[in-house]
C-alpha cells in the first residue's frame, strides 16, 4: 500500500502560487520602504550608531557570541541525535516496559515548554547538588528536549521504509539487531536527512534562549554591544544579519535535499514533505500494525 503526503501543483496551483509570492514581495518591499524612512526620521541611519558594529573589537565580540551558540549547537545535536536514536528503538521494541519508558519520555518533554526545562537546568537542578554551567545547562536543556524531537522523527522514518527491508535483512541470516543496524536504520537516516537539517536549524535558534539565563550566545552579545554603545536597534539587526547568513543557506540545503528525495520516492507513492509528514506517516502506520 503506498502512502502519498504531497501532491505536485497543477498550472493553475503554479500560476497562483507565484501571484501569492509576487505580492507578498510588494507588501514586504513597501514594508522595508516604510521602515527606512521611519529610521532616517528617528536618526537611526546616522553613521554614528553604525560605526560601532565595525570596529574589530566589537565584530570578535560579536563572532565570539556566534561561537558560543554553535558550541551549544553542536553538542546538543549530538547528543540528541543519539538519544534520538535509542528513543525510537525503544518505541518500536517489543518489550513493553522499554516501549513505555520510551514513549513517556517523548511524550512528557515534548509537551514541556523548553525554556521551562532550560531554566530548570540553570536554577533547579543546582538545588539538587549539581552544579550546571550557562553553557552545560543549554546545552543539556536543548539535547533533552530535542531527543525527544528527534526520537518521534527517527521512528517515523523507520517506520516509512517498506516491510520488505526487515524481511530481506533477516532472511539472509542478519539477526534482527543487525539488521535494524546495519540496513534498515542507515537508509532511514538518509530518507530523514531533510527533516534532520531543518530540526538542526530549529535546534540553532532555540539557543537564543539561553539569554534567559545569561549564556554569552549570540543574541546576549548584541544585547552587550546594544547596551554598551547605545545601539540597540542596530546590535540587534547585526544579529539578526548573522543568523540569517547561517540559516537561509541551511534552509536552502534542506529544501534541495527535500525535492530530491520527493524525486526519489515519487515512483514508490510516498512524497515526504517534512517533519509533520514523517510522523503522520507513523500515525498511519502504527493504525495498520493494530488493525
Amino acid at each position: 500500500m503506498s502512502i502519498v503526503l504531497g501532491d505536485a501543483l497543477g498550472p493553475r496551483g503554479r500560476r497562483r502560487t507565484v501571484i501569492a509570492s509576487a505580492l507578498s514581495s510588494a507588501v514586504l518591499l513597501g514594508l522595508l520602504v516604510v521602515a527606512l524612512r521611519r529610521f532616517a526620521a528617528t536618526g537611526q541611519l546616522e553613521a554614528a550608531k553604525w560605526s560601532l558594529l565595525v570596529r574589530p573589537l566589537v565584530i570578535r565580540f560579536l563572532l565570539g557570541g556566534l561561537v558560543n551558540t554553535l558550541r551549544a549547537t553542536g553538542l546538543a545535536l549530538i547528543v540528541a541525535v543519539a538519544a534520538g536514536t535509542l528513543l525510537a528503538l525503544g518505541r518500536l521494541s517489543r518489550n513493553l516496559p522499554v516501549r513505555l519508558a520510551a514513549g513517556a519520555y517523548v511524550q512528557f518533554f515534548r509537551s514541556l515548554p523548553l525554556l521551562v526545562l532550560i531554566i530548570f537546568m540553570f536554577f533547579g537542578v543546582p538545588e539538587l547538588g549539581v552544579s550546571l554551567s550557562r553553557y552545560w545547562a543549554l546545552a543539556t536543556g536543548l539535547a533533552i528536549y530535542n531527543a525527544a524531537v528527534f526520537g518521534e522523527i527517527f521512528r517515523a522514518g523507520i517506520l516509512s521504509l517498506d516491510r520488505g527491508q526487515p524481511e530481506a535483512a533477516l532472511s539472509i541470516g542478519l539477526r534482527p539487531w543487525q539488521a535494524m543496524w546495519l540496513v534498515i536504520l542507515p537508509q532511514a537516516y538518509r530518507r530523514m536527512i531533510p527533516t534532520i537539517v531543518s530540526q538542526t536549524i530549529t535546534l540553532l535558534k532555540d539557543t537564543t534562549l539561553g539569554v534567559t539565563i545569561g549564556y554569552e550566545e549570540l543574541l546576549r552579545r548584541g544585547q552587550i554591544t546594544g547596551e554598551f554603545g547605545n545601539n540597540l536597534l542596530q546590535a540587534y539587526i547585526a544579529v539578526a544579519v548573522l543568523y540569517l547568513a547561517i540559516n537561509i543557506p541551511l534552509s536552502r540545503v534542506a529544501r534541495h535535499l527535500e525535492v530530491r528525495q520527493r524525486r526519489r520516492y515519487r515512483a514508490g507513492g510516498i512524497s515526504i514533505t517534512g517533519a509533520e509528514d514523517l510522523v503522520a506517516m507513523a500515525v498511519a502506520a502504527d493504525a495498520t500494525m493494530k488493525a
